[in-house]
């Protein structure tokens, strides 16, 4: 990543872009992204901790990487695919790249706290 690339995950900023350009857009992102659900589970993928890392760069190409409860997720096809197109829908996207990953595997301890909450974990 270059020191052009703001990079958001599921705690937030890790980076702040000094021209402020890309802010904004990692907002509208995050938010597209926490519109999609898995359909087995009444959270969205982002608060389930599924996205990994999200970057937009400069030129405003989003990254975004991302797993999946389990390697035999039923959705394991069209999650990924629905990710990409809601990123696509959000104003000044430039590109969208979308990947699937499962290291670190997915645990329930990576959902924050909204989610444990909801799906009754505390």
């Amino acid at each position: 990543m270059d020191d052009n690339t703001t990079r958001i995950g599921p705690a937030g900023p890790a980076s702040a872009d000094p021209q402020g350009g890309t802010e904004t857009l990692h907002r509208a992102v995050v938010e597209a992204v926490s519109s999609v659900y898995d359909p087995e589970i009444p959270v969205n993928i982002y608060e389930l901790g599924l996205i990994y890392d999200v970057s937009v760069s400069e030129s405003r190409d989003v990254d975004i990487l991302m797993t999946l409860t389990s390697p035999m997720c039923p959705v394991a096809e069209s999650l990924p695919v629905e990710v990409e197109s809601r990123v696509r829908g959000v104003d000044d996207v430039n590109d969208v790249h979308v990947e699937l990953t499962w290291d670190p595997p997915w645990t329930p301890e990576m959902m924050s706290e909204a989610a444990k909450l909801e799906l009754g974990f505390m």
